[in-house]
């Protein structure tokens, strides 16, 4: 069982930025789609980026210019770094690792932009 564990979260004043990290207890290889999603409150569920399993990036059109995808092999993590944060950007996070055999999702992490 694939368990996967967010960090980075918080509160922060709009124009501000975090990093969100996701660890894996497993490998992360170029074979696996990575991905954030989102869901803020009374909201449904939304794809903010992800890496297909051909390296390909993508963005919610929301976030595109602000938010940056990335994968730490190595550290077996996937970033996801947020700059010029808007309060529309608050929201639960979720990380989530798809491959043939485990489709995996963090347990969630707050992230709140409020002055």
């Amino acid at each position: 069982q694939v368990q996967l564990t967010e960090s980075g979260g918080g509160l922060v004043p709009p124009g501000g930025s975090l990093r969100l990290s996701c660890g894996s207890s497993k490998g992360i290889y170029s074979s696996t789609h990575k991905a954030w999603y989102r869901q803020a409150p009374g909201k449904q569920r939304e794809l903010v980026a992800a890496i297909s399993t051909g390296g390909r990036t993508s963005y919610a059109d929301s976030v595109k210019g602000r938010f940056t995808i990335s994968t730490d092999r190595g550290e077996n993590t996937i970033n996801l770094q947020m700059n010029n944060l808007v309060p529309d950007d608050t929201a639960v996070y979720y990380c989530n690792l798809k491959t043939s055999f485990y489709d995996a999702w963090g347990q969630g992490i707050q992230v709140t932009v409020s002055a």
